[in-house]
């Protein structure tokens, strides 16, 4: 499956972590794995993952962590 990240004109800001895993086309799960394994530090960083917002470069990053195909 091959998705696209919202555009730069895109009136979001931020998107939250079920927003963020649907513009990945993963599960929140797998999002939450995603995060968990490239980006936490710490426990303290864990346990806040669905509390977090995340940013279009944010997800961009996610993307290429997880080797998906990045359209832009």
């Amino acid at each position: 499956m091959i998705t696209t990240l919202p555009s730069r004109n895109a009136a979001k800001a931020f998107f939250s972590e079920t927003e963020a895993a649907e513009a990945l086309g993963i599960s929140t799960d797998s999002f939450r794995e995603l995060v968990k394994t490239h980006i936490a530090q710490s426990d303290d960083e864990v346990s806040n993952i669905g509390a977090t917002t995340y940013q279009s470069s944010d997800l961009l990053i996610l993307k290429l962590l997880a080797k998906l195909p990045v359209l832009v």
